[in-house]
């Protein structure tokens, strides 16, 4: 992402993860990979928004349901330019495909 992509840009990840877990995964993330995680995370425990977008996926893993991994791309309208989304809680959107709808804005 460029500097400009990145000023114009606002990334915000929502998990139903709470605080406390978040927070393991912010220090997991440093540690192994000496990342600071530079964006916010959102706590969805009760999953609402996850609800709103039909993303809830209470199968999988087995005893700690996750989300449907999605990405969404929105403009400042406030409209979904670009979306991803996997039943696969393993597969991830690629960066180059986030960036690619990213410059399409």
């Amino acid at each position: 992402m460029t500097p400009q992509q990145r000023e114009d840009t606002e990334i915000v990840a929502i998990s139903i993860d709470d605080r406390e877990r978040q927070q393991m995964t912010i220090d997991r993330v440093r540690e192994e990979h000496g990342i600071e995680i530079d964006y916010v995370l959102l706590t969805d425990t009760d999953h609402r928004v996850i609800d709103r977008y039909g993303l809830f996926n209470p199968d999988e893993p087995k005893h700690r349901p996750v989300p449907h991994p999605a990405v969404y791309v929105i403009d400042n309208d406030g409209m979904v330019r670009w979306k991803f989304v996997e039943v696969n809680y393993r597969v991830r959107a690629e960066n180059a495909d986030i960036l690619a709808a990213l410059a399409e804005l």
